[in-house]
């Protein structure tokens, strides 16, 4: 059984780690506005000694462990938070006003400092530590920002890693798979052009909201009708605009929504799909419908070696059974996946659990546990240890 006690994590780094993750929470900033958490990490990082880049999409904070020559990898920490209210009564609560970390990232990036600040005091390696803070990973792709900026020109790596907590698994357990993690997320908006009536008259118009109903109906016959059963895709229409008073027509109604897949194969005919639909029932109903799809997150696809490495170093912590390597796909997405498209690598979960009650991430009274702190920054640690040789 696995207790925060059992790992080699120092109590004045678990204590900073605390104090870290809490004044981060009680200070949230959005994407590619962490400009304050940045200046927490850049110098807590230049305290222990470490070299610090800073700039790389706007926000973001990488430092760089060398000891010798050897491999190269990279540890990857979120930054951002969300816009939304907290409405926990914490003490380290959001002092900002529609701003709240509720996915973790305060503890993500209290984990990664930790495990620098470990390493940075033991070297037990040969080789390169890249530790990189990346802002924007809410909605806006930050990682593909760093990536497209030349994190790994500046920063080359061998094999890039990340990790996220799961409220949903228990404290003491890891989960993860080889293959496809999270999903593929796109999204779209979709404007139907009808020709505006009086309410009372609707046959000498051509009535959009009519056209909507329909077309929102259609679109759920990809998943029902036109994808496998043992494939995975959600479309899911979330918004619809249109219409001013109570007798008239509109001209036009404005859809949105978003599309998840679990395979690149099954994304481009979803889309495919959309278009001949829209166009279908644009011609039916002798409206004009255009369909701007856009392409979002990719999903986070683990390589196989890197994952059993991830395995391997989260079982040396907690025991091969609290290691869960049969995970279901998430059908969220995350944009560590750019930074996977470029280099082979493994995004793991870590147990964060205490009672069926816990709130959910992306919850207004979710809080990140504290007491997977020092488990969190062993994880990183133990996979430091297993990937780059040890010190002679």
């Amino acid at each position: 059984m696995y207790r925060d006690t059992d790992t080699s994590i120092a109590e004045d780094t678990r204590a900073r780690m605390i104090a870290w993750r809490r004044d981060i929470h009680a200070h949230p900033e959005t994407a590619f506005e962490e400009h304050r958490t940045a200046n927490v990490v850049a110098q807590a990082l230049a305290l222990m000694g470490l070299p610090v880049h800073r700039g790389l999409a706007g926000t973001g904070v990488v430092a760089t462990l060398t000891n010798g020559d050897g491999p190269r990898i990279a540890l990857r920490a979120d930054l951002d938070a969300l816009n939304m209210q907290e409405l926990g009564s914490a003490p380290h609560a959001s002092r900002c006003a529609g701003k709240m970390h509720a996915c973790g990232h305060d503890g993500h990036t209290a984990m990664l400092l930790g495990a620098a600040e470990h390493l940075t005091r033991h070297k037990p390696f040969r080789g390169t530590v890249h530790f990189v803070f990346q802002p924007g990973e809410e909605n806006e792709g930050g990682g593909r920002v760093m990536v497209e900026q030349g994190l790994f020109d500046l920063f080359p790596a061998d094999a890039v890693y990340g990790m996220h907590n799961f409220p949903g698994l228990p404290r003491g357990r890891f989960a993860l798979r080889t293959g496809t993690m999270t999903a593929y997320l796109d999204t779209f908006e979709i404007v139907i052009t009808g020709k505006g009536a009086h309410g009372a008259m609707p046959e000498t118009g051509i009535d959009s909201i009519v056209v909507a109903a329909q077309l929102v109906n259609a679109l759920q016959t990809i998943v029902s009708r036109r994808t496998g059963a043992t494939d995975a895709a959600v479309v899911s229409v979330t918004q619809i605009h249109g219409g001013d008073t109570w007798n008239v027509l509109p001209e036009t109604v404005l859809l949105r929504g978003t599309v998840r897949t679990l395979d690149a194969k099954i994304q481009d005919r979803t889309e495919a799909a959309m278009r001949e639909i829209c166009a279908g029932v644009g011609q039916t109903h002798g409206a004009k419908i255009g369909i701007d799809y856009r392409r979002g997150y990719p999903g986070v696809v683990n390589t196989p070696d890197e994952t059993a490495a991830a395995v391997a170093a989260a079982a040396s912590l907690v025991g091969e059974a609290q290691v869960h390597t049969d995970m279901a796909p998430a059908m969220g997405s995350e944009d560590f996946a750019f930074m996977l498209q470029q280099r082979p690598g493994a995004y793991i979960g870590i147990g964060a659990g205490e009672g069926e009650n816990d709130p959910p991430v992306h919850n207004p009274y979710y809080d990140f546990n504290d007491a997977i702190l020092p488990l969190g920054a062993a994880y990183w640690v133990a996979l430091v240890k297993r990937q780059l040789p040890a010190a002679g």
